[in-house]
């Protein structure tokens, strides 16, 4: 008998010493050798180091002067990391139905747009996770020239950014490309103020 305890306790010596010791400290260099960035959250900081958020969740921007997200479904108000989730509400959901036609007014308000322009299916719906960072190349353009009248900037720089900031489809092939909102406020927030000369 004492020789089966000592077998036990020895394999599971081994096995902690191998799961809760070797195995973690083999990914976690590797991770941290190949892919640092991703490994540690795909972080988003300013010039001073000061972190903005994760180039992986959505934010909640609805100033004028700032590109605006996916609307979100997650927690309470929305874009709550904690509480991925979409609104659950389907094709026949009159709250859905009522909440899109309500989102696609503000969004051609918003925009200067035509009362009939249409409007970009991301712009009004929720992502699944309620925290898609992204937003398609459509609606991004859309909402340049409202960014560029409010910064004062020439909406062609605008659309240059929007150019800079968009990724293509994983792998080439799966999704479709898009531009990530935080990544973009970012670079315009980055950007010297512009002197606005005296009436």
């Amino acid at each position: 008998m004492f020789s089966e305890l000592r077998g036990a306790f020895v394999s599971t010596l081994v096995l902690a010493a191998v799961c809760c010791g070797v195995y973690p400290l083999i990914v976690t260099g590797a991770a941290q050798t190949l892919f640092a960035d991703k490994a540690n959250g795909s972080l988003i900081k300013d010039k001073d180091g000061t972190i903005r958020g994760s180039a992986l969740l959505a934010q909640g921007f609805t100033g004028e002067q700032y590109f605006h997200p996916r609307p979100s479904a997650a927690g309470a108000n929305g874009y709550d990391a904690a509480s991925s989730s979409g609104s659950n509400l389907g094709p026949t959901s009159q709250k859905l139905h009522d909440a899109v036609k309500d989102r696609i007014a503000a969004y051609r308000v918003t925009n200067g747009l035509a009362i009939d322009a249409p409007v970009p299916a991301d712009a009004v719906t929720a992502s699944g996770s309620g925290l898609d960072p992204h937003i398609s190349i459509a609606n991004a353009q859309l909402q340049a020239p409202r960014v560029a009248r409010i910064r004062q900037m020439d909406v062609e720089a605008v659309r240059s950014l929007i150019r800079e900031h968009t990724t293509s489809p994983d792998l080439g092939i799966l999704g479709e490309a898009g531009v990530n909102v935080l990544q973009l406020n970012t670079a315009l927030d980055a950007l010297p103020p512009v002197s606005v000369p005296s009436p």
